[in-house]
């Protein structure tokens, strides 16, 4: 094992976590074992290390044994690193001076009935933390200042209260939608549940108080086209784009009565129709009206202008361009919303195949007063009032086929209101619905579901398996009574899709420029879904709303006011630490090459190649992905807390016994490793032969530690990171993409087999796939021969 130069003093704490850890893993076994590495002086097992008197042990034995290295064999990093930190700096430690062991995500939970294997791996990943802490130094944080205006990206109701939360609060709040009005999926909505409150009642309001406010400014009909910097200092660029309506609009509607166009209205789900140049809705905000240039006739050879006649204001402005505003945020709000499941894969349900099959949100515009129908309840094919209506729920939701496989919260409920709407204004109309269960889960609901099936409400237990129609326009439901066991064959005049909300078509967009990640299903993801549930991986960022997961108006309204609380702490300190993770040049060593330069996503690093100096470092413009060390070829370049020597100590200690039986998987803090730590939140079981290096990138990983593993004996070496083109370091990772190219060649030319690395993207959601990649590794593993090993030695010996 490698040795740095001082006196070490290290204190390793083996954390029981109750029986999350202790239940697989012998942590008496683990900490005795921790007791006989170099440098230990004092190992200790503890039921929860992350209690106060957890807390309190580890302050007096860095006092009683001075210690000047802590290590915690736990849980996660990127669970209790934090808790710990502040620890170890109450005690006067440097928080740098302190390293984690994950031996329960990482150990104990995904060998959940392998004690002896989890036993022993985890004394591999503490012997791993003891190696690294040799070459942890300290370091200082830099303070950077926060701007105290923020951003929030969407206009639905989350976005609204968090805008007006963040005003009231005294901060400035730039509050971006892309659509004409503000108002979002709650503007379309008729009632809400379980009050039964009008919809557009409650939400006109705010609506008209955020545009007012002295504290928001309004920017509708606008894009974010790019965010650059860091938490406390964004730089975004928004394309504001033209209305050709000015502010002197007074929403007379004149424009519109003489507009000779007809489109599908977007508001009312293409069951009416919007002119060329409208308002979205009576309630919207900014009420003023908008031309939609791309259907106008005033550029085509028609060359109408109907509207410009009838404008009184003359506010018409056909020669209106793109605005693209720069903004200088300390925080972000994303609150995106979502969109609604489109059934028409789903053939069986006749969705846009027969007329009277429509969606739980067309249901929602007909039934309203200010819908295409007046609020009259009407069929499309024929336009009278129907005898008797169905609803289908589950409609995209819960279904691996055609579908998604979650819940999306709301539909149980929203059909269960529908059918009260049904029957206050027609109590005569037969109602059924048809479900797989309703999931009446929180205040109010269970009351409400209760008050439809006394109103005559038909429940049916059973998803229907196909829709067939009548030449009446009626139509036949095929389903099963799982209750009674019995087919059922149901003519009813009108089917309603309770249909699923699914992540917006555009999310992928607002993932690249904030470098967010996403669940499986398509939702943004939390940084901690219990502790941090409005936080991103990326800080100064946060999440309200349905953009990330379904969820109710009252739900989407408190998480808003949470980010906006969670981003008001932030605004408030004015000030932020940021992670000393930058690099740090060994200018003797640098050659000028200006590869650090060419590297870095950030352009962080800035140098005049004629002028023969070395590059400086805009250290608020890193972020430490580590891409310019991996890439320096003359170790000019020190990584701060993730240097070379402590990366080579980590393979040298996990090489110590066994290595060809072994797995080395390089893991990115953001997603590779966080979908590692999925895997053991999920239980999901694989092979214990993998040990995970964790880096801030996987562009961290020089070709030097690839080699120096395989040189040590190592069976296989996986390097992973963020899906490219998601990476949290703009495209660092096409650097890992390259290297990992180059080092396949290399081994090839060796005469190594390159199957022995692999390169793997696992995003913080993809938990199964990593385990899935062990799984395939740890069968590959069992067919390389000690000969192969000792040749690989050998070879790469003789080359060194």
């Amino acid at each position: 094992m490698m040795q740095a130069d001082g006196q070490i003093r290290i204190g390793v704490y083996v954390c029981h976590c109750g029986l999350n850890i202790a239940g697989s893993v012998d942590c008496d076994a683990v900490a005795k074992y921790a007791a006989s590495l170099p440098g230990v002086v004092v190992a200790k097992d503890y039921r929860y290390m992350c209690s106060d008197p957890g807390q309190a042990l580890l302050k007096q034995d860095i006092l009683e044994y001075k210690l000047n290295r802590v290590i915690v064999a736990s849980c996660s990093p990127r669970l209790h690193e934090p808790t710990f930190r502040a620890a170890c700096e109450s005690a006067g430690l440097n928080p740098y001076l302190f390293e984690m062991a994950n031996i329960r995500e990482h150990c104990s939970w995904v060998h959940l009935y392998d004690k002896k294997n989890a036993t022993e791996k985890a004394k591999d990943l503490v012997r791993m933390s003891v190696a690294r802490a040799h070459f942890l130094k300290p370091q200082t944080e830099q303070e950077v200042p926060v701007q105290r205006e923020a951003l929030v990206i969407g206009g639905g109701v989350a976005g609204i209260q968090a805008a007006l939360d963040l005003a009231d609060t005294g901060y400035h709040v730039y509050l971006v939608d892309k659509n004409p009005s503000i108002g979002g999926r709650m503007a379309q909505i008729d009632k809400t549940f379980p009050t039964m409150d009008c919809s557009i009642c409650i939400l006109a309001p705010k609506m008209s108080e955020v545009g007012r406010h002295k504290n928001v400014t309004l920017l509708t009909h606008s894009e974010v086209k790019n965010v650059s910097g860091y938490i406390g200092n964004f730089q975004v660029e928004v394309l504001k784009k033209p209305r050709y309506v000015t502010d002197e609009c007074t929403a007379c509607n004149d424009c519109s009565k003489v507009c000779p166009v007809a489109l599908p209205n977007e508001f009312d789900v293409g069951l009416a129709v919007r002119k060329a140049i409208y308002i979205p809705f009576p309630q919207a905000v900014p009420s003023k009206y908008i031309i939609d240039m791309n259907h106008c006739l005033s550029r085509s050879a028609v060359s109408c202008e109907e509207c410009v006649k009838a404008c009184g204001p003359k506010c018409i402005d056909f020669d209106m361009q793109p605005e693209t505003l720069s903004l200088h945020v300390g925080t972000i709000i994303v609150a995106t919303g979502m969109d609604v499941f489109d059934p028409s894969a789903l053939r069986e349900y006749g969705y846009g195949q027969y007329e009277n099959v429509i969606t739980s949100l067309e249901f929602e515009r007909l039934i309203n007063a200010a819908g295409p129908s007046a609020g009259r309840l009407i069929r499309p094919s024929d336009r009278r009032i129907p005898k008797n209506v169905a609803f289908i729920q589950c409609v995209g939701s819960r279904t691996f086929t055609n579908g998604m496989p979650y819940c999306s919260n709301v539909c149980c409920m929203n059909t269960v209101k529908d059918s009260l709407l049904i029957k206050e204004h027609w109590p005569d109309i037969d109602i059924y619905v048809f479900y797989m269960d309703i999931r009446a889960f929180g205040k109010g609901f269970e009351a409400l579901f209760r008050r439809s099936k006394e109103e005559g409400v038909t429940y049916i237990r059973g998803k229907p398996s196909r829709i067939e129609p009548l030449e009446n326009g009626n139509l036949v439901i095929h389903a099963e009574d799982t209750l009674l066991g019995e087919p059922i064959q149901l003519e009813t005049d009108m089917v309603i899709l309770s249909v699923g909300l699914v992540p917006r078509k555009d999310s992928d967009v607002v993932q690249r420029l904030l470098s967010l990640s996403r669940t499986e299903d398509g939702f943004f993801l939390e940084s901690h879904p219990k502790l941090k549930p409005v936080d991103t991986a990326v800080g100064g960022v946060f999440l309200a709303g349905t953009c990330e997961s379904p969820k109710d108006i009252k739900d989407s309204v408190t998480q808003a006011s949470a980010a906006a609380a969670r981003a008001s702490i932030l605004m408030a300190k004015g000030k932020v630490k940021v992670e000393a993770l930058t690099p740090i040049l060994v200018a003797e060593n640098c050659t000028f090459c200006g590869l650090c330069v060419k590297a870095c996503p950030f352009h962080a690093w800035q140098m005049e190649l004629k002028a023969r100096k070395p590059p400086t470092l805009i250290e608020a413009s890193c972020q430490g992905c580590g891409n310019c060390g991996a890439e320096c070829p003359s170790d000019a370049i020190i990584m701060r807390h993730f240097p070379d020597e402590a990366i080579f100590a980590e393979i040298d200690a996990l090489t110590e016994e066994n290595p060809h039986k072994k797995i080395l998987a390089f893991n990115c803090n953001w997603c590779s490793y966080a979908g590692a730590d999925l895997a053991g939140v999920s239980r999901i079981q694989y092979p214990p032969e993998v040990r995970i290096i964790r880096t801030m990138c996987s562009a961290r990983v020089a070709e030097k530690f690839v080699l120096h593993a395989f040189k040590r004996g190592i069976g296989m070496v996986l390097v992973s990171g963020c899906h490219p083109g998601d990476c949290h370091y703009i495209n660092a990772n096409l650097h890992t993409k390259k290297r990992v190219e180059r080092l396949w060649k290399r081994l090839e030319h060796l005469g190594i087999d390159r199957n022995r690395l692999h390169l793997g993207w696992y995003s913080a959601a993809e938990g199964e796939q990593f385990a899935n990649k062990i799984r395939e590794m740890s069968k590959q593993l069992q067919k390389v021969t000690p000969q192969e090993i000792a040749t690989t030695r050998e070879i790469l010996a003789a080359r060194a």
